[in-house]
């Protein structure tokens, strides 16, 4: 073979191996939130026979959601600020070594008060996720390419809604729902020894930390970050309620077993999974086919707050299949409020500061979580499961109202200049 010839298959075996490696740190980001939902979603699925064997009821079951929620509300931006300035690489060792210990420690939880505790402990950690992705996405990929890697890099948390009936179901039905949580405090174990060769990429290491910067960050006076926390808290909150209600749900109107919801609940979340891709790819697609941002961000999402209408008729529908693809969609329709949101945001501030930026879309979310979740258990109790529906169904439309409202109001100009972009 020609010298030369050897030297081009050389460079593009180089090239593959540097395209896949640019990727491998949105993958640990995919990894660590994938274990993040496992880590939460093991309690939601088990949620019918924990209750039962520590006669919790659902209100108190939604206690203990909101425990975690505040926790995660409040960590999210706290989060955020130390991975800009500290780093990514110190920040997430931190914080997943934290939320390892904590979700074990629910496998020694009897009653409301100790789970609350572990759940809180839970929240706390996972804080840093999302503002781990995003961050990581922004440090580490070109401009044209954020839009799949915040789908690579979020959707770890829809995979893991989808994968955790699957192989938590038979951990549970072999050692019971204690020994469940030992096995999440294994996976967070196994992330840390790969997150310790992940991050020695040099793009990790050697960023330059928000402080540094000289962009002005989220303020609570700009318009701009309320009309991000509508379209984001507000329109995804129907993730919220699918994750944490749909077991309950299916175990008592609807009478299935503890061993069918495992086999059939992932059925929800894999829309939620399908939907970071395909609103991710539209993101990246618009950039590139240039127009109005602002334009394109309104058509899409009232897309989603149309489709997401839909989400009230479960209750009136007969069979399990049909209430489980209404809750595909939803899940669906909120992961594009989700991509969207994150992607207005980053439109009108500056990267520097998009691990604050994702912390306070995800705070503000668990934050509607735990305002919502004991009203919803409430219901349940009371066997009120049509407005417990209709509730999911119209708060997403308050947050494109809202988004609508402040957007125009005080970043449709700054959108609209930036010609060159779409979404």
């Amino acid at each position: 073979m020609p010298v030369e010839e050897v030297r081009s298959a050389q460079a593009g075996a180089a090239g593959v191996r540097a395209g896949i490696g640019r990727w491998a740190p949105a993958g640990a980001m995919l990894a660590v939130s994938l274990i993040s939902y496992i880590d939460r979603n093991t309690l939601a699925l088990l949620a019918p026979t924990i209750l039962r064997e520590t006669r919790l009821s659902g209100e108190q079951y939604g206690f203990i959601i909101s425990a975690f929620s505040i926790a995660y509300m409040l960590a999210n931006p706290v989060w955020g600020k130390i991975l800009d300035r500290a780093g990514l690489r110190r920040g997430m060792t931190v914080a997943v070594s934290c939320w390892t210990v904590a979700s074990v420690a629910h496998a020694f939880a009897g009653g409301l008060w100790s789970f609350a505790a572990a759940r809180a402990a839970l929240g706390f950690g996972e804080g840093a996720t999302f503002p781990g992705g995003l961050r990581t996405v922004v440090q580490t990929l070109p401009e044209d390419r954020r839009g799949r890697g915040l789908a690579v890099a979020y959707s770890g948390g829809s995979l893991g809604a989808v994968v955790t009936p699957l192989i938590v179901t038979p951990i549970f039905l072999w050692w019971g729902w204690r020994g469940a949580f030992w096995f999440t405090g294994m996976a967070g174990l196994a992330w840390l020894g790969l997150w310790a060769v992940v991050s020695k990429r040099p793009e990790i290491r050697k960023a330059r930390p928000a402080a540094e910067a000289k962009t002005a960050g989220p303020r609570p006076s700009d318009r701009r970050l309320w009309a991000f926390i509508c379209a984001y808290a507000l329109g995804a909150l129907p993730l919220g309620f699918v994750l944490y209600s749909s077991s309950l749900y299916l175990a008592h109107p609807l009478g299935r077993t503890q061993a069918f919801i495992g086999k059939v609940l992932w059925i929800p979340p894999l829309g939620w999974e399908i939907g970071y891709f395909v609103w991710g790819w539209l993101t990246d697609r618009g950039l590139r086919k240039g127009g109005s941002r602002r334009a394109g961000l309104r058509r899409m999402l009232g897309w989603c707050a149309v489709l997401n209408l839909a989400f009230a008729a479960t209750p009136l529908v007969p069979g399990t299949f049909p209430v489980l693809l209404l809750m595909f969609l939803a899940m669906f329709v909120a992961s594009g409020f989700v991509v969207l949101s994150v992607a207005y945001a980053s439109s009108v501030y500056a990267s520097d500061h998009a691990g604050l930026i994702a912390g306070v879309g995800a705070g503000s979310w668990s934050a509607a979580v735990a305002v919502v979740m004991p009203l919803f258990g409430r219901l349940f109790d009371v066997h009120s499961y049509a407005a417990a529906f209709w509730i999911a169904t119209a708060v997403p439309l308050c947050g494109f109202a809202g988004w609508l409202v402040l957007s125009r109001e005080s970043g449709s100009g700054a959108l609209e200049a930036q010609g060159d972009k779409d979404v």
